[in-house]
């Protein structure tokens, strides 16, 4: 069993909106450690005030003299951007650029225009030499550093995401509606401090994909991925329509089906299948992933199964890939429901042609998404959220099973959202710090109120 965390509270969680805006799965590093320091982005109001809403950026040293704990959070606001728009789709995405130290943010969209902004070179790298301060900050951009903002794909961003890759930062975003999107990838250089534009690496074929997440170990970049079918409405092909920016419907999770897998050695310039083969490459025929790329989809499963989008993803020590989503599938059904929809655990062995399998965990109730994680001795974590209940659940697989075992070893009450994690820590320092809504309240404000927490758990005695 894992020891009781410790935690604590960054700012407030918004108190009066109908959708939450902080602690979703598709914030990919929401937190993330770089060399010693902790970093995290919310959304918070200013003191007591309902609204308007500011992105906020906090950071601690993880190793404070004379005792070696986390010293205490410093926590900017950047209160020249107000987010006034109730949509849960307009998080705050988190980057580091190893290379230069420059932090990365992206943040309140679903399908509008970019909105980006990056610090001052060395931030990151040397921490002690700069106050916490938003004039380090360059304002919101309506693009990305060296490329304009005439280029298409910036007027119509959801979901964008960073990706550390050795010393530099991969971007992606989807440009389209839901049901109707494609995805873009971009490479920032830390030497030249400009992005360049890859390509668009993923086309959906009267839908879109979604991606659990982009993950990168020893050269390789692994991107798992469902497809949203899509269901016209009246007015879906009006430039003005907004109706597809609603929470739910016409096109929503029931669309979704498929579990898809690619990896590419290149940095998303080309593409191969799990079986090893190039299925897109640029200057090629087929220079993108669509629906019919060869080899692409690791299990079939059928709409209507309880398939959710964007839930996780993990790349293990030796290579292997993980997914976490839910379905109400039987295990070795052929595609038969068992009625009740259970979190599975996917796993391919490391290697081109490596095996897929799956294991059925624990039920879902309701729609809140999980994570997974890579413990510094390669065993998967998987925290399960209960959103009904408050209630988070953590469970072991472990890399000597070959990750066939699940055992739970900690469970909690007071906590909602969607759990993230700092994998960086967790893989370096085996501490697993989550970004958590919690039921506790900074001074000041009203009982009752959900506070943006960190809880750290000692993987160690």
């Amino acid at each position: 069993m894992l020891p009781d965390p410790t935690y604590t509270v960054l700012g407030c969680d918004p108190t009066n909106r109908k959708c939450r805006i902080n602690c979703y799965a598709f914030q990919q590093d929401a937190i993330v450690t770089f060399q010693g320091w902790q970093y995290a982005a919310f959304y918070s109001p200013l003191q007591a005030a309902a609204e308007p809403l500011y992105v906020h950026l906090a950071r601690r040293r993880l190793l404070e003299p004379p005792h070696n704990q986390p010293g205490g959070w410093e926590v900017l606001a950047l209160i020249d951007y107000p987010q006034t728009v109730d949509d849960g789709h307009n998080t705050v995405q988190l980057g580091i650029s190893p290379g230069d130290g420059t932090i990365h943010l992206s943040y309140d969209h679903h399908c509008d225009v970019l909105r980006y902004r990056y610090s001052c070179r060395n931030l990151a790298l040397k921490p002690s030499e700069f106050s916490w301060t938003s004039s380090n900050f360059t304002p919101t951009l309506d693009c990305l550093p060296g490329l304009p903002a005439s280029h298409e794909a910036f007027h119509y961003v959801t979901y964008p995401r960073f990706c550390t890759v050795d010393s530099d930062l991969l971007f992606t975003l989807r440009d389209g509606k839901a049901g109707l999107g494609h995805d873009h990838l971009y490479l920032y250089s830390s030497t030249s401090g400009h992005y360049s534009y890859i390509g668009q690496h993923l086309t959906g074929i009267q839908s879109n994909p979604y991606i659990h997440g982009l993950s990168y170990r020893s050269g390789r970049l692994h991107l798992t991925w469902v497809y949203r079918g899509f269901v016209p409405y009246d007015g879906w092909d009006d430039l003005a329509d907004t109706k597809h920016k609603q929470q739910a419907g016409p096109n929503g999770a029931e669309n979704n089906h498929d579990l898809c897998y690619a990896y590419s050695d290149d940095l998303g310039k080309s593409w191969g299948n799990g079986q090893g083969k190039v299925i897109a490459s640029s200057g090629s025929k087929s220079s993108t992933i669509d629906n019919q790329s060869e080899g692409i989809v690791a299990f079939r499963i059928p709409k209507g199964s309880g398939l959710t989008n964007q839930e996780s993803q993990v790349v293990d020590l030796d290579g292997g890939v993980h997914v976490l989503n839910r379905t109400s599938l039987s295990p070795g059904s052929g595609g038969n429901s068992s009625g009740a929809i259970h979190w599975k655990h996917y796993h391919k062995a490391p290697g081109d042609g490596g095996v897929w399998v799956e294991h059925p965990l624990r039920p879902a109730y309701g729609s809140a998404r999980g994570r997974l994680a890579v413990t510094k001795t390669g065993d998967i974590l998987v925290i399960l959220p209960d959103a009904d209940k408050g209630h988070m659940h953590i469970e072991k697989s472990t890399r000597s099973s070959g990750y066939a075992d699940h055992r739970a070893v900690w469970s909690g009450e007071g906590l909602w959202g969607e759990p993230l994690v700092d994998l960086p820590r967790l893989e370096k320092d085996n501490i697993l710090s989550l970004l958590a809504l919690a039921d506790t309240r900074p001074p000041g404000h009203q009982p009752g109120t959900k506070s943006v927490v960190v809880l750290d758990f000692k993987l160690y005695k």
